[in-house]
């Protein structure tokens, strides 16, 4: 039996306008487009990287 992938939940809380090109391309390659948007993406190392590039931009969204 095949194991489940673990997913995490990423919500944008800042806009990307003002910040750098590069930053900007991380929230558009996570498919976040808006502000308070939530995409879920696999927990991998590329994305938690991706993840901790923008910190100060997104947020992991923990399940009730």
């Amino acid at each position: 039996m095949a194991k489940k992938q673990q997913m995490l939940k990423v919500q944008q809380v800042r806009s990307g306008i003002g910040r750098p090109r590069n930053q900007r391309e991380v929230l558009r390659s996570l498919g976040l487009r808006r502000m308070w948007h939530v995409v879920e993406r696999q927990d991998t190392p590329a994305v938690r990287g991706m993840v901790d590039k923008i910190s100060h931009l997104v947020k992991i969204v923990e399940d009730a």
